[in-house]
């Protein structure tokens, strides 16, 4: 049975880099505080290290 990362945005994208919003935005949070599910793969892993400072993680 695979993981899954329950990913959160918590502090906003203003005043990050171009990167951290394209980010961001793949990841699919568009608002502070949405939540999405996503399946934990390293290429996830390697985008929520690149932005930790900007979400928090869970796994479900």
């Amino acid at each position: 049975m695979s993981k899954n990362l329950e990913i959160t945005l918590t502090r906003s994208v203003i005043g990050g880099t171009e990167g951290q919003r394209k980010t961001v935005q793949t990841l699919g949070l568009t608002k502070i505080r949405q939540s999405v599910v996503r399946e934990d793969t390293p290429a996830i892993r390697g985008m929520v290290n690149k932005v930790s400072h900007l979400v928090t993680v869970k796994e479900v």
